[in-house]
This record gives C-alpha cells, structure tokens and sequence, in this order.
C-alpha cells in the first residue's frame, strides 16, 4: 500500500467563498445577473446571454401611462460585484396621432435601475454570506 504521505498528507481543501464578490460559474457575476433578472421582472425579455452579460427587454407599457412604452438594456461589464460594472441603457417612445415617436430618457431613470440592481445584487450577496 502506498502512503500519501509525499502529496502533502491529509490537508483540508479550502472551502469555497460562495458570497465572493466574483461568482462567475455563467461568465458574468451571478449576484448582478440575478438581480438584474429581479429588477426586470416586470418588462417581457427579448434577449438574455449570460455569457456576454446582456439582458434586453422588449417595449413594456405601463398601465397607468399606456401612450408611453420603454425598452432596457443591462450590460454586465465584469466578473466583479462593482458599480462600475453594470450598464442600463433605455429607449423611450410616446405615442402620438397613433403612432409611437422616439423620446427622451432622463438620465435620473437609468441611474436609479442602475441603483435598483446595484442594492439587490449587494443583498443577494449578503443573504450567501
């Protein structure tokens, strides 16, 4: 029988940090790609790539304004839980004389999603510590 004694013996493997600020098992950070999921959960999906990092909806309409629609784009830009590492963009339309005309977006609507999905990837990392 041989002894395993020359590997280093019987050393613990480290565990794995399962709240670490880079999980990447689906090529961007999970806790953005989740949240950014939640927070959009409202608006129908068009486009997701996990390993790109790009989730696209279609045009949503809210209710309670239905001659206004918005269409998002999230981009995950690293494999970090970091501010910087998340992108909204948005695109706008109002409908006029039947017809849906390009609009603009205030920077502040981008800005706070960018927050939204920010705070809840933060509290899905929290609740894995």
């Amino acid at each position: 029988m041989l002894s395993l004694a020359a590997c280093g013996g019987k050393k613990e493997r480290p565990k794995a940090d399962l709240a670490a600020s880079n999980v990447t098992t689906i090529g961007v950070n999970a806790y953005l790609w989740r949240a950014t999921l939640d927070t959009l959960g409202f608006a129908p999906l068009l486009q997701t790539d996990s390993s790109g990092g790009v989730i696209v909806t279609d045009w949503y309409v809210n209710p309670n304004a239905p001659a206004e629609r918005i269409k998002l784009t999230v981009s995950i830009l690293d494999k970090d839980l970091r501010a910087d590492a998340l992108k909204v963009a948005a695109s706008r339309q109002t409908l006029q004389g039947g017809q849906w005309i390009e609009a603009p977006v205030q920077a502040a609507t981008t800005q706070k999603i960018e927050e939204i999905i920010l705070t809840r990837a933060r509290d899905l990392r929290q609740r894995a510590l």
